[in-house]
């Protein structure tokens, strides 16, 4: 499978439609994001939304989330997902490795990212291109809930 990675720009009804299909495989609890949401998300300069592209349709997304903090500009990945008929075939690669390369060209000092351990496709990848797992608690305050 040839995969092609790109920087969203814009707001198109391809794109719409292509977080409308992959997100529910991401996350039960969240809904896809709107043309409106997208607008935001992709304006955001502290966000960069990778899009795969097999065949010329969107397969795959992540998002690279970058914020400065006094010890310096840190990155993390999230919500990988790829469509689930492109899965084992390159896409999560191809886009963790494409982000890797935008955060380095922005200066970043680390990149950090979380994965369920159920996912063991997923950390097995992230492993085998270098990420490595810390040794850390991580918590999470729900604001809405």
């Amino acid at each position: 499978m040839s995969v092609k990675i790109e920087i969203a720009a814009e707001v198109t009804e391809e794109l719409v439609a292509a977080f409308a299909r992959l997100i529910p495989q991401l996350s039960q609890s969240s809904p896809p994001p709107d043309a409106r949401q997208l607008g935001v998300l992709l304006a955001d300069p502290g966000s960069v939304v990778l899009l795969a592209r097999s065949e010329g349709v969107i397969v795959g997304s992540l998002t690279l989330v970058l914020y400065r903090i006094p010890t310096g500009l840190k990155a993390w990945i999230e919500d990988v997902v790829v469509d689930d008929n492109a899965r084992g075939r390159g896409v999560g690669e191809a886009l963790n490795l494409a982000a890797l390369d935008e955060a380095r060209a922005r200066g970043v000092k680390g990149v950090s990212l979380t994965s369920r351990p159920s996912r063991e496709a997923a950390n097995r990848l992230y492993q085998r291109i270098g990420f490595t797992r810390r040794d850390t608690n991580v918590y999470r305050y729900d604001i809405d809930g």
